[in-house]
């Protein structure tokens, strides 16, 4: 197997944002909390991160706030992927300076290139990379998914050394893992699928659920490492329907609304994303009261 970037729970963590811009203070104390609460990595301007409504210079200077701010206390993977190649390449060149330790690049959304442009696309980007690259695949949000046999070509690049599988096609899951078996490292992308992807020798999960609950998150991880299995699924089924709740509007709507009501950040989102329902704040707060949040 190639490097591991991290093993067990890496928080998709939320930008704390207000109408004045990036809240660097409170992503500072965020990190720090996350931290001391045994998170086992961080993950920086994601999908739940806003980076898609960050400006050039804020997703910059959150990646080096960021990795600052860790101080080499857990791995910090900077989310550098982009619809347009050479930014993608800008993005993970400028990572590479601030000191992260790995990139996460994202399929190219809305354009949808073919098989053969994701492995040009992703090639291109991890040529230029002196850090290990974890693929993201997200296929609810891009249009467009790898296929197992694009993960068995990109597996051949030293650069390209994980997967964040978002997609919920368990069949495809597992081609994949027959294709490239420990030459990616798995994760799941997806909350409620941390268990099942970690039977199929996976590492662990890109959570967003361990924005508001890193200790207990990490506990499903180390359950199941440590070889009790029933217990982390048990975990895994007792988080369910917070899980659900988190993702009853599109991510980070409710976990935003979910960090706020707990202190950390304003509910605050640039548009065109808004703040959650009111009917469905209220169950997302119920569900959180259930699992001893303080709201």
């Amino acid at each position: 197997m190639k490097k591991v970037v991290f093993k067990g729970i890496a928080t998709a963590l939320i930008t704390p944002t207000c109408e004045m811009g990036v809240d660097y203070a409170r992503l500072r104390k965020l990190i720090d909390w996350q931290i001391e609460e045994g998170i086992n990595a961080l993950v920086i301007c994601g999908t739940t991160g806003e980076s898609s409504t960050l400006t050039d210079a804020e997703h910059r200077k959150v990646i080096e706030v960021s990795i600052e701010q860790a101080a080499g206390r857990v791995p910090v993977i900077a989310g550098t992927g982009s619809n347009e190649t050479s930014y993608a390449v800008s993005l993970t060149k400028e990572a590479c300076r601030a000191g992260a330790d790995a990139a996460l690049v994202v399929t190219p959304y809305y354009n949808k290139t073919t098989q053969k442009g994701l492995i040009r696309s992703f090639t291109e980007i991890a040529d230029c990379s002196e850090l290990p690259i974890i693929l993201y695949n997200v296929p609810s949000r891009t249009g467009l998914n790898i296929e197992p046999a694009t993960y068995e070509a990109l597996a051949r690049h030293e650069n390209i050394v994980g997967i964040k599988e978002a997609n919920s096609d368990i069949v495809k899951i597992v081609e994949t893992v027959s294709r490239v078996g420990d030459s990616l490292a798995l994760y799941s992308g997806n909350d409620d699928q941390i268990v099942p992807i970690l039977s199929m020798g996976g590492l662990g999960c890109i959570s967003v659920l361990s924005n508001i609950m890193p200790r207990q998150t990490v506990e499903i991880t180390d359950r199941y490492f440590a070889g009790d299995v029933k217990g982390s699924a048990e975990l895994q089924c007792r988080y369910f329907p917070l899980i659900k709740a988190l993702f009853c509007e599109v991510n980070p709507i409710p976990v935003k609304a979910a960090m706020a009501a707990l202190g950390f950040c304003e509910n605050y989102l640039r548009l065109p994303l808004t703040t959650m329902e009111e009917a469905n704040y209220i169950k997302l707060l119920a569900e959180m009261r259930k699992q001893g949040l303080a709201v």
